[in-house]
């Protein structure tokens, strides 16, 4: 499972020109997965994602997580994250997770978020054209791979 996480000062979500998820300060989160990632990556990722010290704090040091500045997170499905580009020029998706197997774990890691904090916790759609737009804050960008 991959996340790569965007420090934001704000960030949402489209479908169809309809915004399907919106936050201010906090953090926009692109989610993919492979065929054999499950609850133990879940629970180690959302874990890792609220404590994630990335935001500054009064003397200007990345030392607070979203959880400390009671941000808000917004989730976005992403499969190309696992692209392979080693041969050719035509990425291969063969690591990413099939939908069947995906579908269900990105569902799982929103719902643990929200279980696991009290910040709004947004999210695109499994499966939709979407359009993503965000003001990335530093710019501040992490990936992270359990």
């Amino acid at each position: 499972m991959k996340l790569i996480i965007q420090r934001v000062s704000e960030a949402n979500v489209s479908v169809n020109g309809n915004t399907v998820g919106s936050i201010g300060n906090g953090v926009l989160v692109l989610f993919g997965a492979k065929e054999s990632d499950g609850d133990l990556e879940i629970n180690w990722l959302v874990n890792k994602l609220i404590n994630l010290r990335i935001f500054n704090d009064t003397v200007n040091k990345m030392n607070l997580s979203v959880t400390d500045i009671n941000g808000e997170i917004l989730v976005v499905p992403n499969f190309t994250l696992y692209a392979d580009c080693k041969k050719g020029f035509r990425p291969s998706f063969i690591n990413a997770a099939k939908p069947d197997i995906s579908e269900p774990l990105f569902d799982n890691f929103v719902n643990n978020l929200k279980a696991n904090s009290n910040l709004k916790i947004e999210a695109g759609i499994f499966g939709a054209d979407m359009k993503v737009l965000l003001i990335n804050d530093g710019p501040v960008t992490i990936e992270i791979e359990k």
